[in-house]
């Protein structure tokens, strides 16, 4: 990845669709975006990424899975849609 250039990481709370757990995760980086989701650690539409650069968002989903999963578990999204803390 170009490592002069940050990427942030946003993640959606779980979502439960057919009985499984599932959390919404985008990549930014300047004009360029990715999402995917977990547990599959799929990236699901990607632009300005190069397909090197998927398959590295994609690991780090799988990689750090566990992590992401908790922290989407106490997303409010009532909360911070109304801008509250």
């Amino acid at each position: 990845m170009k490592q002069s250039e940050e990427i942030r990481m946003t993640y959606s709370g779980v979502i439960t669709k057919n009985n499984q757990k599932i959390v919404h995760v985008s990549f930014e980086r300047g004009k360029d975006f990715a999402e995917g989701s977990l547990p599959s650690g799929k990236i699901e539409k990607s632009t300005g990424f190069t397909a090197e650069e998927t398959q590295q968002l994609s690991l780090y989903l799988l990689q750090n899975a566990d992590d992401i999963m908790k922290k989407a578990q106490k997303v409010n999204p009532l909360r911070n849609w109304l801008g509250k803390d």
